[in-house]
């Protein structure tokens, strides 16, 4: 990373629960060390380890060598290794997520929920049933489709929600027989190298292997040509980079992206019911959510009402530090995050005819606080609009009629996900098919059980997560055609001579 420094320096250290990366069954430490940044207070409280090459060629390579075991394993001790690991993280989600606060910046209580759920992640894709299929036996001909683990899995995860999406790829890269190379954030490193420190002496050596860095670790990982997969969640930008690196060695890529997600409420819609959804999704996690509710889109007629009961609601959030228990909604992540939400609410200020209804404050004494906003009075070519904001400010329009909301909805170039909000069920029904998004909600937004897949449309993503599905993009396909038995054994009985 450009922001190396001296591993000499004293203050501030590698926290203990972080001290190595995972490699070959080993904690192995550093040789150069980045700072992270707690986003409450804006200043390093923390070092972490920065790979070299060659301790991703030793990752890569104790995979590799793990590989052949771990594949002949069953599914049923896959599964029943994984779930250790995640008994072992409910043991240890108050330590982790109190490192997880202070990196990533969310209420303590939300973190030690994050552990939680990614132990909950574990044990939800570890009961989907993978086994092959028999697509026909017809007396002729047998034909089956298998399933076979690719080989070595190079997962690579964001910042928002750092130990619940590392533990999905562990679970998924793992479950369906492949080893994993792990590179978190360079935002958020510590807990996810808490989490492979916790479950070290759990999985088999070189099963798993967790390195944190740069960008540069990510571009060596995108490109090795030990590693056969790349599962990488992040921005569109730098999944444009992912394809372009590993297209040279023909790896298996999945991506998953931001979103642009509209919610659309129709005329019908019950207005407290639908600000509640609405609100709950657009400031989770600060607002820093890939499917989190990013515009709505209301009836004219409705538009007043929505507005003040979603202005209710973001006003009875309380920013803060994540230590402190008052606290509901913690700061954004980063300084660049920060700056960027700062600047689009400075361009609504600057239009005319737009408002801020309630929030906009920024704070100005080194955290990265802004208050949940409500914005009103943009047109869909404002960049808050127009762009994934990721932060807690959600702008609101009005719509005329329903073939207008749909034409909105679905000019961008996002396609993650979206929502409608309505009593009429089965018109919402029929309005999602023409809605283009990977996923679409009705009277909710985002929330998916592990066994559902999800991934998005157009620049959201390529390919899917979780369910059967996601857990066979782990896998290669093969198809084995053979003689049906019946056929082998009608042929068996009949003389030599008169075959």
């Amino acid at each position: 990373m450009s922001d190396t420094i001296d591993a000499s320096r004293p203050v501030p250290a590698v926290p203990d629960q972080a001290r190595g990366m995972l490699i070959d069954g080993a904690l192995v430490e550093g040789e150069r060390f980045f700072e992270v940044i707690d986003p409450a207070t804006g200043r390093a409280f923390a070092l972490a380890p920065d790979a070299t090459r060659t301790q991703l060629d030793a990752a890569v390579a104790a995979a590799r060598r793990a590989f052949p075991a771990w594949q002949d394993r069953s599914l049923e001790e896959r599964r029943e290794i994984l779930r250790r690991a995640g008994a072992r993280l409910r043991e240890e989600a108050e330590p982790i997520g109190a490192l997880l606060t202070s990196e990533q910046g969310k209420p303590l209580r939300d973190a030690i929920g994050e552990v939680g759920r990614a132990a909950d992640q574990i044990d939800g894709l570890t009961a989907l049933d993978i086994s092959d299929q028999l697509l026909r036996d017809d007396g002729r001909e047998r034909i089956e489709i298998r399933h076979r683990p690719l080989g070595v899995v190079g997962g690579i995860t964001p910042w928002n929600v750092p130990v619940v999406l590392a533990m999905v790829k562990v679970a998924q890269a793992l479950y369906t027989g492949n080893t994993l190379v792990l590179k978190p954030s360079p935002l958020t490193p510590l807990s996810t190298l808490a989490v492979a420190q916790a479950i070290a002496d759990i999985v088999p050596a070189g099963t798993v292997n967790v390195l944190s860095g740069g960008n540069d670790l990510g571009a060596w990982m995108t490109s090795h040509p030990g590693i056969d997969k790349i599962s990488f969640t992040g921005s569109v930008e730098t999944g444009r980079r992912v394809l372009r690196s590993a297209a040279d060695t023909f790896k298996r890529v999945t991506l998953e992206l931001g979103g642009n997600d509209p919610a659309i409420v129709l005329a019908d819609a019950d207005v407290e019911a639908a600000a509640d959804g609405i609100a709950r999704s657009a400031f989770a996690n600060c607002g820093q959510v890939c499917m989190a509710v990013k515009r709505v889109l209301v009836p004219a007629a409705l538009h007043d009402a929505l507005v003040e009961a979603l202005a209710r609601r973001a006003s009875r959030i309380r920013t803060g530090p994540g230590t402190n228990p008052e606290s509901t909604m913690g700061p954004l992540q980063n300084r660049m995050q920060f700056n960027k939400v700062a600047e689009l609410l400075d361009e609504v200020r600057a239009t005319p005819g737009a408002r801020i209804v309630t929030g906009g404050t920024v704070s100005s004494n080194g955290g990265y606080f802004i208050e949940p906003t409500v914005v009103v009075g943009l047109s869909d070519d404002a960049p808050l609009v127009r762009e994934e904001q990721f932060g807690p400010v959600i702008p609101v329009l009005s719509y005329d009629d329903v073939d207008e909301a749909i034409a909105r909805a679905n000019a961008t170039h996002f396609g993650l996900g979206a929502s409608l909000w309505t009593r009429d069920i089965v018109r919402a029904r029929d309005l999602a098919g023409r809605l283009e998004a990977g996923s679409v909600w009705i009277n909710r937004h985002g929330g998916n059980a592990k066994d559902v897949p999800f991934g998005g449309a157009k620049y959201s993503g390529y390919g899917r997560e979780q369910g059967v599905v996601g857990l066979h993009s782990y896998m290669e396909m093969q198809v084995v055609a053979s003689p049906s038995l019946s056929a082998e054994r009608a042929a068996d009985a009949i003389p030599p001579l008169a075959r």
